[in-house]
């Protein structure tokens, strides 16, 4: 097993993509701490993991909350001794462009898809740094490299975490740190319901996605979970600063 006896957070690993990076990851031998502020959605995350016979543990948590977010971290590496890889993934997705966003939908966004990472990094760095050295990974999304129509709160945010991403992986590469950005294209997970309000339904983004995705169709968490397992294991070992996309071909189609 690739990430056998290693310590691994993912926030965000109640539902969708965070549950199945928490999966592949356990199944290959960490002890995976399940962070997600619905107390119910990480037990049935933890049951999961236990019922295929890995290990984890439920902390919930949410992370905007700064102390909370301490708590999840500095918690995990008393009881443990190690944090060998942080996943950052909760996020939202406010729809809208510019004027059906009021001030409170941008701040939201901010303080779930940037600032929460952005704090994550920095509580969990040290650890990394005295143990000589962890895997980051950030969850973006495809729509931070391009630009799409009314979102203007999540492609503003979903580029800055890969910016700032870029920026703490060259800071922190000296201390073996790598850092990388996940960027994710169309998940078939209940995430996209607000933009699929917005596109008219779920026939419209049925459409949408068959034409506008070259593979034509959408991807499956359990594909997004390989690629996580990529970014966290040695496989990725001389790999840092970079987004990896995993789209269907969305970004340059």
């Amino acid at each position: 097993m690739i990430l056998d006896d290693r310590i691994a957070i993912v926030t965000g690993a109640g539902s969708g993509i965070g549950r199945a990076g928490a999966e592949i990851m356990a199944r290959e031998g960490a002890l995976v701490v399940v962070a997600d502020r619905s107390t119910e959605s990480g037990e049935e995350t933890v049951r999961r993991i236990v019922h295929a016979g890995g290990r984890a543990e439920n902390r919930p948590t949410d992370v905007t909350d700064e102390r909370a977010l301490a708590k999840l971290i500095d918690g995990t590496h008393r009881d443990h001794g190690r944090i060998d890889i942080l996943h950052n993934h909760a996020g939202i997705q406010v729809a809208g462009g510019l004027e059906e966003i009021d001030g409170d939908g941008m701040d939201a966004s901010w303080r779930m898809n940037v600032r929460a990472h952005f704090m994550g990094c920095k509580l969990v760095v040290p650890h990394m740094k005295a143990q000589g050295g962890g895997s980051i990974i950030n969850t973006a999304s495809n729509s931070g490299i391009f630009v799409d129509k009314s979102m203007l709160a999540y492609i503003t945010t979903k580029a800055a975490n890969i910016m700032m991403t870029r920026q703490i992986a060259l800071d922190y590469a000296k201390f073996k740190i790598r850092v990388n950005a996940l960027c994710p294209g169309w998940v078939d997970t209940p995430f996209n319901d607000p933009y699929i309000h917005q596109m008219g339904g779920r026939a419209a983004i049925e459409k949408y996605v068959a034409e506008t995705i070259p593979i034509g169709r959408w991807a499956t968490t359990n594909e997004i979970a390989e690629a996580i397992l990529f970014l966290a294991s040695d496989r990725s070992s001389f790999i840092t600063g970079h987004e990896l996309v995993v789209d269907g071909g969305e970004w340059f189609g």
